[in-house]
């Protein structure tokens, strides 16, 4: 028996999912604010709907970000607390590695610019590639904006570009004749599929290692810069 545990609160929605083999539960619902109160709950309810406890898990995963700092450090300290509680490895999964599973929807060769609104007019953004039943990173996790994304994609044009940047953005995001999918987001089946092919390949790690991946280091303008943009 397999039995993997997958959260991410890094946007405004919590996901929480349980795979026990062939069997999932999953939840999704609102997050951010909430995330902090519901999430333990919420976990404990899906395992004993799964008939199992943090002890049967094999690992725990969690969506590590680019994302809300908050719900980041969220994710990231109840994976710690509950792994090192019941001395389990974590996974540490690449939220927009998330949006490009989505995105991909089955196909057995893809390649995937993800990319999430990152507010203060920024983009978080990477690009993956599907081949051989595995994802590859071709650009790491980014913070970025519409210009530049434009500037590389003029000498290396995007396949598939998906995620909400596309609709705050608008015709900002030019992606030339690339597939746009502006619905594809991060969910507890694509997360929890990401983890279970991250257990068969033996990338768990110690619970010290689940740390957010932040690409910003601030999270507000000063006063000049927010006059500078107008």
């Amino acid at each position: 028996m397999t039995a993997l545990l997958a959260l991410d609160t890094g946007t405004e929605r919590m996901i929480v999912a349980v795979g026990v083999d062939d069997r999932v539960g999953i939840h999704e619902g609102p997050g951010g604010a909430k995330a902090s109160t519901l999430l333990i709950g919420t976990i404990m309810r899906l395992l004993d709907e799964a008939a199992i406890g943090l002890r049967d898990l094999d690992a725990i995963a969690f969506a590590r970000g680019p994302g809300a700092f908050t719900g980041l450090r969220t994710a990231c300290s109840v994976t710690q607390g509950l792994a090192f509680g019941v001395d389990k490895p974590v996974l540490p999964i690449d939220s927009l590695l998330v949006v490009a599973e989505n995105a991909r929807d089955g196909a057995r060769a893809c390649r995937v610019w993800a990319t999430i609104d990152a507010r203060m007019d920024q983009i978080y953004a990477a690009e993956y590639e599907f081949a051989a039943g595995a994802w590859l990173t071709r650009e790491a996790p980014m913070l970025t904006d519409c210009e530049e994304l434009h500037r590389r994609w003029q000498s290396d044009p995007p396949e598939r570009v998906a995620g909400d940047a596309l609709t705050v953005f608008g015709d900002r995001l030019q992606t030339g004749s690339a597939m746009r999918q502006p619905k594809a987001a991060t969910s507890g089946r694509d997360l929890l599929a990401l983890a279970r092919g991250a257990w068969a390949r033996g990338e768990g790690v110690d619970a010290a290692l689940a740390l957010p991946l932040y690409v910003r280091d601030k999270v507000a303008l000063t006063t000049l810069e927010r006059e500078a943009r107008r």
